[in-house]
């Protein structure tokens, strides 16, 4: 049997029931959301080269052999590349990697392969588990996650109104309030506090997603743009999640065209 949860309205009171999909009961896979979350970074990677001759533009002579002709010249010089300059004098040392302005010795190789790639149904799989990650966070303010609220949300165009509709909730304290020390860090750590942060999915933006991009802690992203890295960063720590009413009920047909590009 479905779990059903309530919609809320914009004033953050029930307004009625909706059945939850079966997207929301797949099973936490904490090593594929890591997988997914790693896969989707690599693109934002761009490839690096270098030129070719970088450090090698010099007139720098290597001599050779210890015994070969106006090599160190028993002067204490190190056998290694140098400028040449008039009168028989040594310039200093060119080319190679020790040397000030040498080449580099493994230099970035622009044939890098750098682009983590999955599989189709394997990076839903991920979306699916993700999803069911962000909505198993418990809240202290007794909200059941995930939230949803009525199409409503969709079509919030101040930033003001989002930030009311949170405090309606009382969940508005979670990305503002940075009182809390992180679990398993030490009270000489850098990090001592730290602050939840809320992910809002909507079907269609008609302003939600404009309204929602300058408040510190809200990420908003439209369904069919979805990522594993908008509701589980870096396949970490969940978002809490707070879904509009049309995103979760088209939520299997939207998932289904999802893929890792």
């Amino acid at each position: 049997m479905a779990k059903s949860i309530d919609v809320l309205n914009i004033d953050g009171k029930k307004d009625h029931k909706l059945d939850l999909a079966e997207v929301f009961d797949t099973e936490i896979e904490p090593w594929l959301i890591r997988r997914a979350a790693i896969a989707e970074n690599t693109y934002g990677l761009q490839p690096q080269g270098h030129f070719p001759l970088a450090g090698m533009q010099t007139t720098a002579q290597y001599y050779g052999a210890m015994m070969s002709y106006r090599t160190g010249r028993h002067m204490g010089r190190a056998i290694r590349p140098r400028e040449k300059l008039g009168g028989g004098v040594q310039g200093k040392v060119k080319r190679i990697p020790s040397s000030v302005k040498g080449k580099r010795a493994h230099p970035h190789m622009i044939e890098k392969k750098l682009v983590e790639k999955m599989n189709k149904k394997e990076y839903q799989a991920a979306i699916k588990s993700a999803i069911a990650y962000s909505a198993s966070s418990n809240l202290a303010s007794g909200v059941e996650t995930p939230i949803v609220f009525s199409d409503t949300l969709e079509s919030v165009k101040k930033s003001k109104d989002i930030i009311k509709m949170l405090k309606a909730i009382n969940i508005y304290k979670l990305i503002s309030d940075k009182s809390k020390r992180e679990k398993g860090t030490s009270r000489r750590t850098q990090r001592k506090a730290f602050s939840k942060k809320i992910a809002i999915i909507v079907l269609n933006d008609d302003g939600a997603v404009r309204a929602s991009r300058n408040i510190p802690g809200i990420t908003a992203v439209k369904l069919s743009a979805l990522k594993v890295n908008d509701l589980v960063p870096g396949g970490e720590h969940p978002l809490v999640p707070i879904w509009s009413e049309s995103a979760l009920k088209s939520i299997d047909h939207e998932i289904a065209k999802l893929s890792l590009k």
